[in-house]
């Protein structure tokens, strides 16, 4: 090869970076960024469920948890997370799916509102993504055990998107029981 050849192959990369960067460096249009939907994606039972990133605070491995007797099925019990008091709700047996036993790769995702924050016990955490929120569809009528209420959508893939905001501010999470 030339050395003029070298010269302009290395002056044509220049180009097609700068343009690239350029292109990179735009601002996105307007509609463009509010359509997508950052959700985190888990496992329960056999399936694949996923919650809006906006309301994860944190994932944190199930340890050390203490169970507390007279408490729905749904409570796992309660964890500590540096300092902080919290409750572990077990969506399986809060939708009636099938369980399995608890077992040390189980994690626990830390959900939040203004009102309200506990965890979500989870098989396996699979990571997050970005989905188009348009293309959410209604649950098939095979996705059994759990209310249309708590469903944000259906990805394309299966995934079932719950809605986080009515888990969060749903009464029948929540326990009130006063000392006698």
């Amino acid at each position: 090869m030339k050395q003029d050849q070298i010269t302009t192959g290395a002056a044509d990369k220049r180009l097609i970076l700068k343009a690239r960067a350029r292109a990179l460096a735009q601002e996105p249009a307007a509609g463009a960024a509010q359509d997508l939907l950052e959700i985190m994606e888990f496992r329960l039972a056999t399936e694949t469920y996923a919650l809006a990133s906006a309301y994860v605070r944190e994932v944190q491995p199930l340890k050390d948890y203490t169970p507390l007797p007279g408490l729905p099925p749904f409570v796992l019990g309660l964890i500590n997370v540096r300092g902080q008091i919290l409750s572990v709700v077990d969506l399986k047996k809060f939708f009636s799916l099938p369980g399995k036993s608890l077992n040390e790769l189980d994690k626990v995702i830390l959900i939040r509102n203004d009102s309200m924050e506990f965890g979500v016990l989870a098989d396996a955490v699979l990571g997050t993504r970005l989905i188009p929120q348009g293309t959410l569809q209604e649950a098939p009528p095979t996705v059994t055990g759990i209310g249309a209420e708590y469903l944000k959508g259906v990805t394309k893939e299966g995934v079932i998107v719950l809605d986080a905001e009515k888990i969060l501010d749903d009464e029948k999470i929540v326990i009130n029981q006063k000392a006698e």
